[in-house]
């Protein structure tokens, strides 16, 4: 079996596969002061609950995006299952022909979810990741990073307008009706979730102009297909995009 990890800011994802062929999926919330050792203990709750045998894994590998957990959960993984996972960063072979000033800067989440774009989908494509922030990135009809652009995610924007706003609730984040609200939290819910998918649009059709091209679009992360619903643009939706990403950057290293 292969274990798979995606580290975010908000939730840490766990996939077990085998041939390929997922087999189990959970998740946690990040937690930057866990210990290696207290990290263990959720994962081999995590084996125990569910029935699979941690010495059954042969490899493992990590994307994260928080430092501050790497290490520790490297440490946890290599103590239940007695692999050591590959860290998913410079000098891990991804295939992915990188156009950008400074490689090294890239997000490990955007480099998986690009392989796996690259490798299972139609190029010149746009990628949509909506994590704790939305990131619009473009691979060319060669199947190379190009850039992007970073945006605030929508639970970011969400809290930041309530937290700031004395008068403004706390919401549960769903789309509305109608794009006209008629009551406080419906009015929320519209500038997020309209105004957001708005935002994807928008950026979309700048895209198209800049590269004179059609490409084709996915997305994924949490909030994705809440999103995409709004987007007047076809976007697929593959909330597995990291973790396929990574499946195949492990490969391609062993």
């Amino acid at each position: 079996m292969l274990l798979c990890v995606d580290v975010g800011n908000t939730n840490i994802k766990f996939a077990l596969y085998e041939n390929d062929k997922q087999i189990l999926k959970t998740r946690f919330s990040t937690d930057s002061k866990k210990t290696d050792d207290e990290f263990a203990v959720e994962l081999y709750t995590i084996f125990q609950i569910y029935g699979f045998d941690a010495k059954a894994v042969k490899g493992s590998i990590i994307s994260s995006v928080v430092p501050a957990v790497t290490e520790n959960l490297q440490k946890a993984i290599h103590k239940v299952t007695n692999c050591k996972p590959v860290i998913l960063g410079p000098g891990v072979k991804t295939g992915l022909d990188l156009r950008i000033d400074n490689p090294s800067t890239l997000g490990s989440d955007i480099v998986a979810m690009c392989v796996a774009v690259k490798e299972k989908y139609s190029c010149p494509a746009i990628v949509i990741g909506m994590g704790t922030a939305t990131t619009i990135v473009y691979l060319n009809e060669n199947k190379c990073y190009c850039g992007g652009a970073i945006m605030p995610g929508v639970s970011i924007s969400l809290d930041a307008l309530t937290s700031n706003g004395a008068l403004l609730p706390s919401i549960e984040l769903k789309a509305t009706k109608k794009v006209i609200g008629t009551n406080t939290e419906d009015c929320i819910r519209s500038g997020i979730v309209a105004g957001t998918a708005c935002s994807i649009d928008g950026m979309i059709e700048l895209f198209r102009e800049e590269t004179n091209t059609n490409p084709f679009i996915i997305a994924t992360g949490g909030l994705a297909n809440t999103i995409a619903k709004n987007c007047k643009n076809d976007i697929i939706i593959n909330d597995d995009l990291v973790l396929e990403g990574l499946i195949s950057i492990y490969n391609r290293n062993n």
